[in-house]
């Protein structure tokens, strides 16, 4: 693969009902979610309207009694998977699922980081392909990564020496702290790292570029999802709205020009 240790190279969301899934997100975003494939698990693909997205997996009974539930996960690209999972235990991190060669996909392994926050680490089968599910302006893609931490600063250090994350500026936000700006070198920032709210979700969260999420806000509401911030403006002249989907998993929309 060609994208660089430490992108954001794929988003999974995690349900209990991929059908009701695959219709609210069509609704809300304008994403057309794929059937699954027969025979394996129910696992759909994510097109935007230039492509994927990311994929939706089915929970099974299984993956439910060993404590799964509704969530948004990114996968990381690595260039060697099972040296980069010995390295995030090294530090304090566990693995959730042990690496696996998925054929014609990669292998990938379910890790956390030292204060339990789940994500994937992947290295592609395919030598010279290059993810483009992660774009900073891409419509229907996801357009920003925000890390709500325990332990910000724990955190930004973490990432940084896993996957090449720097600090990039920040705004200050009172009693929380930074909001730090995260991005690799020699790039624009991709997200940021903050320490979470009293009593706020901890963990990966990812917004999704549309049109205009004032309009989407409706979209949200009459498909059944749950509106929990916003729409609100955010500095750089873009607007924000953080939402529940019908299962529960917290997801971001994004619009306006950030340029």
């Amino acid at each position: 693969m060609t994208n660089r240790q430490g992108e954001f190279i794929w988003y999974e969301l995690l349900t209990r009902d991929a059908d009701k899934a695959s219709a609210f997100y069509g609704a809300v975003v304008s994403w057309e979610v794929g059937a699954p494939p027969p025979g394996g698990p129910d696992y759909r693909m994510i097109a935007a309207p230039d492509g994927n997205a990311g994929g939706v997996l089915q929970l099974d009974a299984a993956m439910l009694a060993a404590g799964a539930g509704p969530t948004w996960l990114a996968y990381f690209g690595v260039d060697d998977v099972d040296a980069r999972v010995a390295s995030i235990v090294g530090e304090g991190g566990k693995v959730l699922v042990p690496a696996w060669d998925a054929a014609g996909v990669g292998r990938i392994a379910m890790v956390t980081d030292p204060q339990g926050i789940p994500f994937y680490v992947m290295r592609g089968a395919t030598e010279g392909a290059t993810s483009t599910v992660y774009q900073r302006h891409g419509m229907g893609h996801v357009g920003w990564n925000e890390l709500l931490s325990p332990d910000a600063e724990a955190a930004l250090g973490f990432y940084h020496r896993q996957f090449g994350l720097t600090r990039m500026g920040g705004m200050p936000m009172g009693e929380l702290g930074e909001y730090s700006f995260i991005g690799h070198d020699g790039g624009e920032p991709i997200g940021a790292i903050m320490r979470r709210m009293p009593e706020g979700p901890t963990g990966w969260g990812f917004y999704v570029r549309v049109d205009d999420v004032d309009a989407a806000k409706g979209r949200i509401e009459a498909a059944g999802g749950t509106v929990v911030n916003g729409p609100m403006d955010v500095p750089g002249g873009e607007r924000i709205v953080q939402a529940l989907d019908p299962d529960g998993a917290l997801f971001g929309l994004v619009s306006g020009d950030s340029a």
